[in-house]
């Protein structure tokens, strides 16, 4: 995210009691709801811990973002309001400007990228914001609502580094504090630009400084931990995209000043774990959160697992439900694995008569007694290599930790495995992929991309590639996000290195290779 050149902290910051002051007399409940810290009882009996979860889910636009928007707009002159207001945002943010302006009855323009889903853009239109389409990216409508704000005199309205923001969302660590008044060792508060923590840390640090502030962020999204331990902030080049509510390359200056004073320890989990996360609290609530919204429940089980406590009191905050449905396929599929309830395995057994009944007999057999087959991939082996099979197999497991033990298994029992359970590129492309190889794929590079999804990112693609390369592999499944995840196996011979990173940074997509990926060396390569 750019430095914010609008609304820049003021040059005395402000001390512990004035935001304190802040939050005690902030404007939210014009438009927030104080909402529920409802116990999630069948989570608590797992991790032996009461964990309570706090609704901002309840929100009348699903996310706590109004807080902040509202109190920033409730203070300004009337000169502002009737100029109107203005922000960048493709997401909650944007919601919470347009419901706020429309209660106040001023104007908002809400800059969003092209890239933005129909659903989101309509959801403003609906709450009366004028949407603005400009960029491909945050960055781009950005940079076109600063040149708006310029041109029609309107107010920038900042997603997070703004003191006023700030102070609307501690509001709901006061509320926090009123509905349990009893022993809390934590409160797990996600992090994008650090507006939620650095008002939900504020206050609590205020009022009961016993109580923990965790912040809890993505492991490809972690520049609030990566500034606070540098002592400066620190710019991500890249941040991945699943959590997309708190994904911020730049995070503010008043928020890391404040983070740095008020957060006691940092965690960052991964994408299954979220995906896990989300499935505890469809199962306690009957609701479906956002990612970034599970977070914090992701951060209490990793935090339970690591220091072993019992008996104690969390509060993870669901900051958010804004998901779309198109991405509840890939959360069902990936919880699982998340919570380690499924193993992913590549095993190689003789390709001879009776080696596939001796496979099915290993599994029977295996530690914890027999398990389920939840997936099994195997196609036969060309002449190259004769006498071998590889099987992608996936079965159920007997809990955290158990996959390591089931592939020591197989081992023992004479067959070679390998434990593919993190493997990111075997779960979200070669399962789907097995038995794809090719003798005819010669200096095939394989990588995996994040396109956006919008018209013209493919041809893009192939239009900055060299006519003498080949595409010998393409696989894309759809998520129902803003992006999407890519896997392309390319033809490109050594002497081509050179202007094959050209290629890579002209196209300015993310990637990653995986030519030498085990998964795809069993399954896929020629």
């Amino acid at each position: 995210m750019p430095r914010s050149r609008s609304t820049a902290p003021a040059a005395a910051p402000l001390s512990a009691t004035d935001y304190l002051k802040q939050v005690l007399t902030a404007r939210v409940y014009d438009v927030a709801i104080e909402s529920d810290l409802d116990p999630a009882r069948n989570l608590s009996r797992r991790l032996h811990n009461k964990v309570l979860l706090k609704r901002e889910d309840q929100q009348p636009v699903f996310s706590f973002k109004l807080r902040g928007a509202y109190n920033k707009m409730a203070h300004l002159t009337p000169e502002q309001l009737q100029s109107g207001v203005i922000c960048a945002s493709a997401g909650n943010h944007a919601q919470g400007v347009a419901l706020g302006a429309h209660k106040l009855g001023t104007r908002s323009v809400i800059v969003m990228p092209t890239t933005t889903p129909q659903l989101k853009i309509d959801a403003v239109k609906a709450l009366g914001g004028e949407v603005v389409l400009a960029g491909d990216s945050y960055n781009d409508a950005y940079d076109h609502a600063v040149t708006l704000q310029a041109e029609q005199g309107l107010t920038f309205i900042h997603p997070f580094d703004d003191p006023l923001v700030i102070a609307g969302q501690g509001t709901i660590a006061m509320e926090i504090l009123r509905q349990h008044q009893g022993p809390l060792a934590a409160v797990f508060v996600a992090i994008g630009g650090g507006g939620l923590i650095s008002g939900v840390g504020a206050y609590i640090k205020a009022v009961r400084p016993e109580v923990k502030v965790i912040g809890v962020q993505m492991n490809d999204s972690n520049a609030m931990a990566q500034s606070v331990a540098a002592g400066q902030r620190v710019q991500l080049a890249d941040v991945g995209l699943f959590a997309d509510g708190t994904a911020v390359k730049l995070v503010g200056e008043e928020t890391f000043r404040i983070a740095g004073a008020v957060v006691d320890e940092f965690i960052t989990v991964d994408t299954d774990a979220v995906c896990a996360a989300i499935k505890d609290v469809f199962v306690d609530t009957r609701s479906i959160v956002e990612p970034s919204g599970a977070m914090a429940v992701a951060a209490v089980k990793q935090y339970v697992a690591t220091h072993k406590t019992k008996g104690e009191s969390y509060v993870a905050i669901l900051c958010g439900a804004n998901m779309n449905f198109d991405r509840l396929r890939f959360v069902a599929e990936r919880a699982e694995v998340g919570e380690e309830r499924e193993a992913l395995l590549a095993v190689t057994i003789p390709e001879e008569r009776g080696s596939f009944r001796r496979f099915c007999e290993t599994i029977g057999q295996l530690p914890g007694g027999p398990r389920n087959v939840t997936e099994f991939n195997y196609r036969i082996s060309d002449a190259a290599e004769a006498g071998q099979a590889h099987v992608f197999v996936g079965l159920t497991t007997a809990g955290k930790g158990d996959s390591p033990r089931i592939a020591h298994a197989f081992e023992r029992a004479g067959f070679q495995a390998i434990d593919l359970t993190h493997d990111e590129l075997a779960k979200e492309h070669v399962r789907y992929m097995v038995g794809g190889r090719s003798a005819l794929a010669r200096d095939e590079r394989l990588l995996r991309f994040v396109f956006p999804e919008r018209p013209g990112a493919l041809m893009k693609f192939l239009s900055l590639m060299q006519p003498s390369w080949n595409i010998s592999l393409f696989h894309y499944r759809h998520q129902g996000a803003d992006h999407g995840h890519i896997l392309v196996g390319m033809q490109v011979p050594q002497a081509d290195d050179t202007a094959f990173r050209r290629f890579l940074d002209e196209l300015g997509y993310p990637w990653l290779e995986e030519t030498g990926n085990p998964a795809y060396r069993l399954f896929l390569r020629g």
